[in-house]
């Protein structure tokens, strides 16, 4: 992955449904020619590619340059197994957002984009409230799916960002992809916040709701 000071060049894995937050770790298997060849690739330089969200309807090109969102995750391949049959098992590690400007010309089977980074609009005031409502929720959750109580400890443990906390759970417990997209995409940490702890309520009322 070169880089200006915040521009960075990268390989993309376009898939369906999958959203890769940062501070999280997504595994995945890879068996598609193109993207066997990207991991080799990835694998001789720096091990750096980002993971996009295919926008709907992408099934009718899905073999060329299927659309996909222009927000998307980035980070680096942490671990890896090359299979027998030339499929890999990879483990990625987010490192941050990223904003696709332009798909570079490329000679490879995969594609390459130009991208910005982007960082996250910090809290400038108390987000101790949401965090509680975030922590107290998650808490409901685990009860209500029977889960050890200690399921999320290192997501929700104290000295992180809030913004970090918000990212994890996100990708640890929300199922809806759209929103999981949409989160992805709010750079401003207390809107992020707002909007996980509502969808944790959702959830537990939905499981609560459902057993009376």
């Amino acid at each position: 992955m070169s880089r200006s000071r915040s521009t960075l060049v990268l390989p993309i894995f376009p898939l369906p449904d999958v959203t890769f937050f940062p501070h999280t770790l997504l595994p995945l298997h890879v068996f598609e020619a193109r993207y066997r060849a990207m991991m080799m690739d990835t694998l001789a330089r720096d091990r750096r590619l980002a993971v996009v969200k295919l926008r709907p309807g992408y099934e009718a090109a899905y073999a060329g340059k299927p659309a996909v969102h222009p927000v998307a995750g980035a980070g680096e391949i942490v671990s890896w197994e090359r299979l027998a049959s030339g499929r890999y098992n990879i483990l990625l590690k987010g490192e941050c957002r990223i904003r696709i400007e332009s798909e570079r010309p490329s000679d490879t089977l995969y594609r390459v984009v130009t991208a910005q980074r982007l960082d996250d609009v910090p809290p400038t005031g108390d987000v101790v409230p949401v965090l509680d409502r975030i922590r107290g929720a998650c808490g409901q959750l685990l009860r209500a799916l029977d889960r050890p109580a200690d399921l999320l400890d290192t997501a929700l443990a104290d000295g992180q960002p809030p913004g970090v906390i918000a990212d994890r759970i996100a990708a640890a417990v929300l199922p809806d992809a759209t929103l999981r997209q949409e989160l992805l995409e709010t750079l401003d940490v207390v809107n992020r916040l707002a909007r996980v702890s509502a969808a944790l309520e959702d959830l537990v009322n939905e499981l609560l709701g459902g057993r009376e």
